[in-house]
């Protein structure tokens, strides 16, 4: 997925009944193409992981899918479901798996077949054979045959009369586009062959490689060569998808392998053939990280700070994007991300229709991200991206999320004395363990984001939201630096908004705090009443008189019963922004190579349905 952007992706992991649901609420395909898959390969041989996979991560796919609204759901089945009956055979013909992969693969049909004839999902399995084009494992016959064919040789191959059936990727992709466009009824939980129905056996393939590659060497075949599980006889019967879908495979073998030599020959002009397999390069784990940075004014920032970012990404050696939210601010930052991108394909820029806070930017570049972890950092420079370089460390080390704890700023000593005041009164009133002195500036892994992005509050705090998920955080210390460009957006009446959302949306403290000074006032007055009865009974003389006593007792109820209401109401507040439901951001643009084109009027989750 290297190079495919943020706007075109969405993460979830298939294990996880909870990332899948996060997403399905979020997207609401109407189409779905079930390319999911594990163990197609010698080398994918973990019988766990193949079956959790293919067979159970579908069925509960498949149940999350009830009662949604899908018109259509595609699942890439395998030849290999027919296992040791695999030349020729029909749709219904017997099933007799030979490996755990063909097992799993079976089973996953029988379980679509269910949810399609019994409860009426709109869902169809596609069993293929030797597909084959641009972006295949390295590891597999045509991409070898391609790369020794641009050498000018032919590698060695299996034994010359083993037969399969190769077809090309273009026609797969048309047969899985049929079949969500004929999607009904009858179609729902049937399996069809996507297949040439061609037999070619390695030989033929050798003979015509020789032919179209002008290649003069005689070929040489292995015996060992090929999977356990393979069959020497392998081929479609496609009658019935021609037959209900009015697929037909378009693509001759010879112009598909002139195709593949072509693609690889260019494609290898930027990669080394050896590493685009998973066989010896198995993708390393916690190796990717998208940055978000929150903009308002910090055009002169921008550029330093993705000239930093990428240093720190390229120093630590780690796959990145970098999200910059640009929250409609009044400078010319929207045209300097513009600039970058158009010089860094690994940059996509999001303007707000409005400023929205750095809350609301940092959850618009969250539901873009891609990686495996997001970095967030406000634009100002304040937030040094070379502490990444620790966050990564701990990550690395388990922690799902690190944030940045400023053990001192640079700024007037009664100023830090004031925050470091607040997050302590912070900490002792939340009701949740909030880190001290952690400000938004953090890593936080996939699996924690998933969460953070399932708490659906418009007066978003992100902090205290991700204090509030819990799993394994840790701190890294470090100095905040002045800004190094202008002036804080921040003043006095905003600092105090800030403590007052931190407050009142992780803490029922005041209300606490209010009844037990309610309860005390009204204890006091109880107390106060007997006490003048009894003295009015006992020494007449002795009560209090005149106006100031009564002034007093009704100005301390007053500015008390005040205070109250004014607590209640910043309560009631929270809960009046909340029941209206209103976006809690609006993109207006989305920026990227070098170009700003408007943002979908749609949510996201619509939009990606195309």
């Amino acid at each position: 997925m290297a190079g495919v952007s943020a706007l075109n992706t969405a993460f979830m992991n298939l294990h996880d009944p909870n990332s899948v649901r996060a997403l399905l609420n979020r997207v609401k395909p109407k189409v779905i193409f079930h390319c999911a898959a594990f163990g197609a390969y010698s080398f994918e041989n973990d019988a766990d992981r193949i079956h959790h996979t293919n067979y159970i991560s579908l069925v509960k796919l498949l149940e999350s899918l009830d009662h949604r609204e899908l018109n259509a759901f595609i699942h890439a089945g395998s030849s290999s479901e027919y296992g040791f009956n695999a030349a020729g055979p029909a749709e219904d013909d017997r099933l007799s798996p030979n490996s755990h992969y063909a097992v799993s693969k079976a089973a996953a049909s029988l379980a679509l077949a269910y949810h399609g004839k019994a409860r009426g999902l709109p869902v169809c399995n596609l069993r293929l054979y030797s597909v084959y084009g641009p972006y295949e494992d390295s590891s597999r016959l045509m991409p070898v045959l391609c790369e020794h064919a641009v050498r000018g040789c032919l590698p060695p191959f299996a034994p010359a009369n083993t037969a399969r059936d190769f077809v090309y990727i273009d026609d797969v992709i048309e047969a899985f586009l049929l079949a969500a466009a004929h999607m009904g009824p009858d179609l729902a939980g049937e399996s069809f062959n996507i297949g040439t129905g061609e037999k070619t056996t390695l030989g033929n393939l050798a003979a015509l490689a020789g032919k179209v590659f002008d290649i003069q060497e005689e070929p040489r075949f292995t015996p060992s060569a090929g999977r356990s599980w393979d069959m020497e006889q392998w081929y479609a019967n496609p009658a019935k998808a021609e037959r209900l879908l009015g697929w037909r495979p378009r693509t001759p073998l010879a112009q598909g392998l002139i195709s593949c030599r072509d693609w690889w020959r260019e494609h290898l002009r930027h990669a080394q053939f050896q590493e685009l397999t998973k066989k010896t390069h198995a993708r390393k784990s916690k190796n990717s990280l998208t940055a978000i940075i929150a903009c308002y004014r910090d055009e002169e920032a921008i550029p330093i700070m993705h000239e930093r970012l990428v240093a720190v990404f390229n120093k630590i050696g780690v796959e990145y994007e970098i999200i910059f939210v640009d929250d409609c601010s009044p400078d010319n930052g929207r045209e300097r991300i513009r600039e970058i991108s158009a010089a860094d394909p690994h940059v996509l820029g999001i303007s707000h229709s409005r400023n929205f806070g750095s809350q609301a930017a940092f959850r618009s570049g969250m539901e873009l991200a891609s990686k495996e972890a997001c970095v967030l950092l406000d634009g100002d420079l304040q937030d040094p991206p070379e502490i990444i370089e620790q966050f990564v460390e701990k990550w690395r080390q388990g922690a799902d999320v690190v944030y940045g704890r400023r053990v001192k700023r640079e700024m007037p000593f009664w100023l830090d004395l004031c925050y470091k005041g607040f997050y302590r009164i912070f900490a002792m009133l939340s009701e949740v363990a909030i880190p001290k002195d952690a400000g938004d500036f953090s890593l936080i892994d996939r699996s924690v984001m998933q969460w953070i992005l399932q708490c659906e509050e418009r007066d978003f705090f992100l902090r205290g939201i991700r204090a509030y998920v819990g799993f394994n955080q840790v701190g890294v210390d470090y100095v905040r630096p002045e800004r190094m460009f202008g002036r804080s957006t921040n003043n006095w009446i905003r600092n105090i908004g800030w403590a007052k959302k931190a407050i009142f949306s992780f803490s029922r403290t005041p209300l606490h705090m209010l009844t037990f000074l309610g309860g005390l006032a009204f204890a006091g007055s109880v107390g106060l009443a007997l006490a003048s009865v009894i003295i009015r009974l006992l020494a007449p003389e002795s009560t209090p008189k005149g106006m100031t006593f009564l002034s007093l007792l009704i100005m301390l109820f007053g500015s008390a019963t005040l205070l109250g209401l004014g607590l209640l109401g910043e309560y009631l507040g929270k809960v009046f922004e909340e029941a209206k439901a209103r976006p809690p951001f609006i993109r207006k643009h989305f920026i990227m190579h070098g170009r700003i084109k408007p943002a979908d009027a749609r949510p996201i989750q619509a939009r990606d349905d195309q």
